[in-house]
């Protein structure tokens, strides 16, 4: 069985605040369903510094509230310095490389 889901939280162009209930849904879902690892795309926006819903969707996975749902977590800007422990946990990552490493629209997720 894969045990990674791409999720698109840009698709359709949602409020940020939207996009963060995407994917906390999102997670939950995949949890229940046992993937092990989420990468989602959320873009880096124009600004130069990381759009909103980039800055949000890292602050959501801070939370208290996600604990139990979220083991760890890496931007694709720090890819490189956490692959090897992210891919530990999930092999199938390694299928994904090329579209993380570096990325700074895509964070990746580990699930608990």
């Amino acid at each position: 069985m894969l045990k990674v889901k791409e999720v698109n939280l840009e698709y359709g162009n949602p409020a940020t605040n939207v996009a963060v209930m995407n994917m906390v849904n999102k997670l939950t879902t995949c949890k229940a369903k046992g993937y092990k690892a989420v990468v989602l795309i959320h873009g880096y926006g124009s600004s130069g510094i990381g759009g909103s819903i980039k800055v949000e969707v890292r602050n959501k996975l801070k939370e208290r509230s996600l604990s139990g749902l979220v083991r760890s977590y890496c931007g694709g800007e720090d890819w490189l310095n956490k692959k090897r422990q992210m891919i530990d946990v999930c092999p199938q990552l390694k299928d994904f490389n090329s579209r993380i490493d570096g990325n700074k629209g895509v964070t990746v997720v580990l699930l608990k």
